[in-house]
């Protein structure tokens, strides 16, 4: 039997043991349940506590995690914006640079074009001029030629040379400048015989001249060509150098209008002009005959001196 004592009163009682291991089961469970109790409630507390102690550590970390954030932000918006700046620096010195480069080259094209069309007004009013003097060239010589008869025309172009000769004959002190009137060959002969030489009578150049023009009423119209072949054949016949035909015929034809004409494809040493290139041709022929004298007189100083050897091997 097992006693109990109650806690009030002091009553002892006798329970058999089995009430009495149901009375300590139930203290027991009692304790226990309050004990439990007790222990959720701690761990409810503890809980609570951890979890507010967590959020204000997370809150705090978050807050350092969001300063620390916008931190770098404004650091990469400056070094971003200081980069822009620089950018624009750039670009406008860029900018600058191109349009310094875009105002040079505009004022060189514009100065370009300045020049080329002081150019093109040059060339233009220097064809002009030609042109100009080509038409009154041409006008004189038709009204040359329409003032005198066919007859005339051909005397007086012969006439024309031959003053323009005399007019500088102090040039020529030992030029021969007359006509030909020697037609014992051929029958046939040149209008006039130019031959100079050095002060030692050696002949430096001969030319042969021929001289032609037709009125404008003439029914058939000539070509220089036409006289080509005779002037040569008189020019061989004569021992002269060179052949020049003065000619006013084709007075529309600018190849002859436009210069000396070399015609030493078709014969040698041939040349077609106008009368206002009859002095040039002769100083032209007469300076490059000059340049080449030396040579003339060493090549015939070497055939005489191989003449005298030859002589003195056959004595």
């Amino acid at each position: 039997m097992n006693e109990i004592k109650c806690p009030k009163c002091g009553t002892v009682f006798q329970i058999n043991e089995n009430d009495y291991d149901t009375i300590v089961k139930q203290i027991k469970e009692h304790e226990l349940d309050k004990e439990i109790k007790r222990l959720e409630e701690e761990y409810k507390k503890d809980k609570d506590n951890s979890i507010k102690l967590a959020e204000v550590n997370l809150e705090k970390k978050l807050k350092e995690e969001i300063n620390k954030k916008e931190l770098e932000i404004n650091e990469l918006k400056s070094k971003i914006k200081i980069k822009d700046t620089e950018n624009e620096l750039k670009i406008k010195d860029a900018l600058s640079n191109k349009e310094k480069e875009i105002d040079k080259l505009s004022s060189e094209l514009e100065l370009n074009n300045k020049e080329y069309l002081l150019k093109e007004k040059n060339l233009k009013d220097s064809y002009e001029e030609k042109l100009k003097n080509k038409d009154e060239q041409i006008s004189y010589y038709k009204d040359f030629k329409a003032k005198q008869s066919t007859k005339m025309i051909g005397e007086s172009l012969e006439t024309h040379c031959q003053n323009e000769f005399n007019s500088l004959r102090p040039l020529f002190k030992n030029a021969y400048f007359e006509k030909d009137n020697d037609v014992s060959k051929s029958g046939s002969k040149g209008d006039f015989i130019f031959k100079d030489y050095d002060d030692d009578n050696t002949e430096i150049v001969s030319i042969m001249f021929e001289m032609k023009n037709e009125a404008d009423e003439t029914s058939t119209k000539h070509k220089n060509e036409d006289f080509l072949k005779e002037l040569d054949k008189d020019r061989k016949e004569k021992n002269c150098e060179y052949a020049v035909l003065v000619s006013l015929l084709e007075i529309d034809n600018d190849l002859y209008n436009n210069g000396i004409v070399d015609m030493s494809h078709k014969y040698e040493k041939m040349y077609v002009i106008r009368p206002q290139f009859f002095i040039p041709i002769i100083t032209l022929i007469r300076n490059l005959a000059y340049n080449s004298l030396s040579y003339k007189k060493e090549l015939e100083l070497v055939k005489n001196t191989n003449i005298d050897i030859s002589h003195f091997e056959e004595n």
